[in-house]
């Protein structure tokens, strides 16, 4: 575990090196959560480890179990795999700091956010004990297949009666400029994984094949020049995006037997998973029926859309954001998944973190006065909901 010196007070940047230099590429644990839970149970949180299919969780409360309201926070401590280690400029895991910015794998997604609220939620109960409790649900499986992170402190949780009110999520949610947006809602998720089956044959003779790569193609298309839709009150419009067609045909005078292709969803809350996939085999079924091509469809549904919609709880965070960085942020929908997504199905939930510019980049770095801003607005947030 490398060495983390507690004080009264907790250094968020000091918070956030000591996480950085813990390798945990997902979903290897690194010794993160080891050095969370020690710090948290010395601040007087009950910690308990939530470990499920090999991955490492923690769930840190402070105050008692059943308590009249419970802020929760959650984050994760796992990242992405370094890459090409050699492009980097300083050492990915090293946390080091040039002129007012900290590089290092994970400095933006999310170990600097991990750090602003496990720091601010232990001053906040030091100096302020709150009225009910403060929760931590802190996982190494949000940048992996999120089947034992997140869900499995949720699933915990409801089996042993605890119970985030609301929650907040520390994911970066800023595009370019500290404040300028939080997240309120996420698209939904999916992948389609195609399988068009013909007869293989002799190029120069296609009358006696039945080529897969013609139907794969018209299949394609289709999906690929459908609107979805034009957007919603609080999203924008679905899209879809082809991310590979196969064949792994070596000859250019065979017509293989067999094509693969792939496809990425993201869609608003004007549908749903099982619309979406009943959409794609009404699709598929009307390709396979005019060329005769079997075509299996495999979806794998990775989160529902969802909204939770503006009010008490989006205004207070808001309104922390803009007394702490004079920026009112743009209550948004946009980008990827995140564990917002499980966390929707207990409790009313938004997203506010750092700039992610360079999160999943070599070099990825954090500005270093971000990181206390960042801990500054959770400690505000704290204040206002125990208020």
């Amino acid at each position: 575990m490398p060495p983390f010196e507690q004080h009264k007070t907790v250094d968020p940047v000091d918070l956030t090196a000591a996480l950085v230099r813990c390798a945990s590429v997902t979903p290897a644990e690194g010794g993160a959560l080891m050095l969370l839970e020690k710090l948290l149970s010395g601040a007087g949180f009950a910690c308990t480890r939530v470990d499920r299919g090999g991955v490492a969780n923690l769930y840190a409360r402070w105050g008692r179990a059943g308590a009249n309201r419970s802020f929760g926070f959650n984050g994760h401590t796992d990242v992405v795999p370094v890459g090409d280690a050699s492009a980097w400029t300083h050492e990915p895991f090293g946390a080091e700091i040039v002129d007012g910015w900290m590089y290092g794998r994970g400095t933006t997604d999310m170990k600097s956010g991990v750090a602003a609220f496990a720091a601010a939620a232990i001053d906040f109960t030091r100096n302020t004990p709150p009225d009910g409790a403060i929760i931590l649900a802190i996982t190494g499986d949000e940048e992996g297949v999120a089947t034992d992170g997140t869900v499995a402190l949720l699933d915990w949780m409801a089996a042993n009666n605890e119970a985030m009110s609301v929650c907040l999520v520390g994911e970066p949610t800023c595009p370019n400029t500290m404040g300028e947006m939080m997240k309120v809602g996420r698209r939904g998720s999916l992948t389609a994984y195609f399988t068009a089956r013909g007869v293989q044959g002799h190029a120069a003779y296609p009358h006696r094949a039945n080529n897969p790569l013609n139907a794969m193609v018209r299949l394609m298309d289709r999906l690929a020049t459908h609107e979805l839709d034009q957007g919603t009150d609080h999203f924008d419009p679905s899209t879809l995006a082809i991310t590979t067609i196969d064949t792994g045909n070596p000859a250019n005078n065979v017509i293989p037997a067999s094509c693969k292709a792939t496809v990425n969803i993201r869609f608003n809350d004007a549908h749903s998973g099982a619309s979406v996939t009943a959409w794609l085999q009404a699709e598929a079924a009307a390709v396979q029926a005019v060329t005769g091509v079997a075509i299996d469809v495999d979806v794998k549904i990775s989160g529902e859309s969802f909204l939770t919609p503006p009010g008490a709880l989006s205004d207070m965070v808001a309104a922390a954001v803009q007394a702490e960085t004079g920026v009112a942020p743009v209550l948004s929908t946009s980008g990827g998944t995140s564990d917002a997504r499980f966390v929707k199905d207990h409790c009313p939930v938004v997203e506010f973190g750092l700039v992610g510019k360079t999160m999943h980049q070599v070099d990825e770095r954090v500005e270093v006065a971000q990181i206390h801003q960042l801990k500054a607005i959770y400690t505000r947030i704290l204040t206002d909901y125990f208020a």
